[in-house]
């Protein structure tokens, strides 16, 4: 196996990969080799940018537009990566709505959004993605989580996000007999706002409390991701894995 593509012959779905850490993610995940779909509701400009990068750079890519609220997208988006590729064996659960909220200013409406992506998408892009995974022998599903559900940011982000490292706990003890690993990645105090690429690391005031010394890019989540779903990953599933700098060391 070449360490340098340890994905290649692999096919990976990243949801809402247009920019940040999907962007980043893809972008990784192709360099290992694999066959990578560019995932995004509205950003389809930027998701063909990123598909055409990555092609030019001599990987495989595509864009799929998809609301991964909608199963019959989801059903499509899957489809389409079946006939491109061949099958599927990765999927990155990344999309999700971020927002600030208080809890006394949450209105039902702000629940129903963010778990319609965060919880309700992450469903239906695994349930559509796992049987695809089972004929391919084994596969391996992320998804993407934030510390603020561990300090106490946001309560109906901390709500949805702990359902979905709850569903992937589950996902990991079903899909296990499978050779399919489940894992969430807790993506700490990161910058994510970039043009393009997959950013670099910045001073900033707001890295105060960050051991490191430095809050984290897309590129240091893409490097835990390409791990994950790899070949040296095999015996780690059903865990939540924090990327933080040391700002949290849960037990």
């Amino acid at each position: 196996m070449d360490r340098n593509k340890e994905l290649e012959g692999k096919v990976a779905i990243v949801t809402g990969s247009a920019r940040n850490i999907g962007r980043a993610t893809a972008e990784e995940l192709a360099s290992a080799g694999a066959a990578v779909v560019i995932n995004a509701v509205e950003a389809e400009d930027l998701a063909n940018e990123v598909a055409a990068g990555i092609v030019a750079n001599g990987g495989r890519a595509i864009a799929l537009m998809a609301d991964i609220r909608s199963a019959e997208d989801v059903a499509r988006m899957v489809e389409a990566t079946v006939k491109a590729f061949g099958g599927i064996d990765i999927l990155i659960n990344n999309a999700a709505v971020r927002n600030n909220i208080a809890f006394t200013d949450i209105a039902f409406e702000d629940w129903v959004e963010l778990r319609a992506v965060a919880l309700d998408g992450a469903f239906h892009t695994s349930m559509a993605c796992v049987p695809h995974m089972i004929k391919r022998g084994g596969g391996a599903i992320v998804g993407i989580h934030g510390m603020n559900s561990y300090t106490g940011g946001g309560a109906h982000r901390s709500a949805v996000k702990d359902g979905m490292a709850g569903m992937a706990r589950g996902m990991a003890k079903d899909l296990g007999p499978h050779n399919i690993t489940s894992n969430v990645a807790v993506v700490g105090p990161f910058d994510t706002d970039r043009a393009g690429g997959s950013g670099a690391p910045t001073a900033s005031k707001s890295a105060n409390g960050v051991p490191i010394g430095r809050r984290g890019v897309p590129q240091d989540m893409a490097n835990l991701i390409r791990f994950l779903v790899g070949p040296w990953a095999g015996f780690v599933t059903g865990q939540t894995i924090h990327l933080n700098g040391g700002a949290l060391m849960p037990h």
